[in-house]
């Protein structure tokens, strides 16, 4: 599996020795990685990537990306799907940036090419959540066409399908003309 490309981004997926090296946070041969590269929730996210490779086998492209920016190729952060889908054909995501990268657009754009890129895969719908006072995450999912569907004691869940493919393909058509709803990209 190639790696998805965006106007500003790079969405690399990771192997398992990749993300060995993001739990270990020690770069491999070749990575170029942005300062505050891993994150507690890079490192996390790459773990349970990893515990998904050791119980089910890799589960790419249903797995986890590292988010590259072009321009230099820098790691600043990461998006992805928690494995497979399920039997309804779903997946969840989650993403998460450095500091010095949010409040520039990047988690949206990256968000709406992951879903684009499931949708595109013949996923039925995405799922995401966010802690209830992470109102930047919820901004993200926002902008990237996902739409609220409901609150619990702990977080916000979030939700696409594409049962109405008229609404399906405006929210997450390639011409990303959400930047301005994503002032604050934190996940």
């Amino acid at each position: 599996m190639g790696d998805l490309l965006t106007p500003r981004l790079v969405l690399h997926p990771l192997s398992p020795a990749e993300a060995e090296n993001i739990v270990a946070r020690r770069p491999g041969p070749g990575a170029l990685w942005a300062p505050e590269y891993p994150t507690d929730g890079d490192a996390a996210g790459a773990g349970h990537f990893l515990e998904h490779c050791a119980d089910t086998g890799n589960p790419q492209p249903f797995g986890a990306y590292e988010i590259r920016l072009r321009q230099d190729g820098h790691a600043i952060g990461g998006v992805g799907f928690h494995g497979a889908p399920n039997a309804e054909g779903q997946v969840t995501i989650g993403y998460g940036l450095t500091p010095a990268a949010r409040g520039k657009g990047y988690a949206a754009e990256a968000l709406r090419a992951l879903l684009e890129f499931a949708r595109d895969e013949g996923i039925a719908a995405v799922n995401g959540d966010a802690d209830l006072d992470n109102i930047a995450s919820h901004h993200v999912m926002v902008a990237a066409g996902m739409r609220f569907v409901r609150a619990d004691d702990r977080v916000k869940h979030f939700l696409i399908d594409w049962s109405d493919t008229s609404e399906a393909s405006d929210a997450t058509d390639a011409t990303y003309v959400a930047e301005a709803t994503d002032a604050t990209d934190a996940a």
